[in-house]
């Protein structure tokens, strides 16, 4: 599996709240440009909640022939339902995804048990690599432990999005994970992404990458280089844009900076609604301050 700086990418919208494809495209270009290890889209960030399935896979074939083979793209497949979520990982398979992200199960809270047969049913009827996404803070139930290692077992399944930010977890994770498996560890969260990477993760499926793709993408190289030093200080210029993309819930703050930098319009679908003014200056401040607005990231993008 790649490593590094994957992207968890936004879904541009039209005023009015149709998909703007080539706003996805130049989105696309904008990453590869700057150094995005991996697409990953119609995910949490890429509002997968509020697009209906026929979007869903647009958004999947838009973003793999965007990316044309120069970076894997991830296609968000998972759902509460096992049988919608073959479907929609049958689909990028079809269309050429190099893999898949499969959420655990929401809202029906299922059992231990009940996730281990939902992912292993998916990865068993279609022939496409699954990274499994554990992020409790949104789904309740939490993949424990030692269900990702009887789901690693499973030749199908080849990774894990982790977004507990719980980093005793990984270690333990990491340590009994066999030395013989290739299974990647993603970080799903943007802050404690460099202490997850030193600790043995393999990359973090980012939602700053958004807007500073190459910034992201020097931490990371520098954390897999075990360059200890740079990633630190690359990192610290980081956390203050961290910290804002997150005032309110995501990806509210982070479609808003990329209105503000100029690359798609702030569009969302209800429920979520647009940033709420009283965050609009300091997060157009720390924009400033990581290089995001002005000549610089203009050029990247262009």
């Amino acid at each position: 599996m790649v490593s590094g700086s994957l992207v968890a990418i936004v879904t541009p919208m039209q005023q009015g709240g149709a998909l703007d494809l080539p706003a996805l495209a130049r989105l696309i270009d904008f990453q590869i440009e700057n150094g995005t290890a991996g697409i990953v889209v119609v995910g949490t960030t890429g509002e997968s909640p509020t697009v209906s399935v026929e979007e869903h896979c647009r958004l999947i074939q838009a973003a793999i022939d965007d990316a044309a083979g120069r970076v894997p793209v991830i296609a968000g497949t998972g759902g509460n339902s096992t049988a919608e979520a073959i479907e929609l990982t049958r689909f990028a398979k079809g269309v050429g995804a190099a893999a898949c992200l499969s959420v655990v199960p929401y809202y029906n809270k299922p059992t231990q048990e009940g996730m281990y047969r939902h992912f292993r049913t998916i990865a068993e009827a279609v022939d496409l690599p699954v990274v499994l996404y554990n992020v409790p803070s949104r789904t309740i139930a939490d993949l424990a432990t030692e269900t990702v290692l009887r789901l690693a077992e499973i030749p199908g399944i080849v990774g894990l999005k982790d977004a507990t930010s719980d980093l005793v977890r990984l270690v333990d994770m990491r340590s009994r994970l066999p030395a013989a498996r290739d299974f990647a560890l993603y970080s799903g969260n943007d802050d404690t992404a460099l202490p997850f990477m030193l600790l043995g993760g393999d990359g973090v499926i980012s939602v700053t990458a958004n807007v500073a793709p190459r910034a992201v993408s020097e931490v990371c190289a520098a954390a897999l280089a075990n360059d200890v030093v740079t990633a630190r200080r690359k990192n610290a210029r980081l956390m203050s844009l961290h910290t804002r993309l997150f005032v309110e819930t995501n990806p509210i703050p982070v479609k808003w900076a990329l209105a503000e930098m100029g690359l798609i319009h702030n569009e969302l679908r209800l429920p979520l609604t647009p940033l709420s003014p009283r965050f609009h200056d300091a997060l157009r401040a720390v924009l400033r301050d990581t290089g995001c607005l002005g000549e610089p990231a203009l050029k990247a993008y262009s």
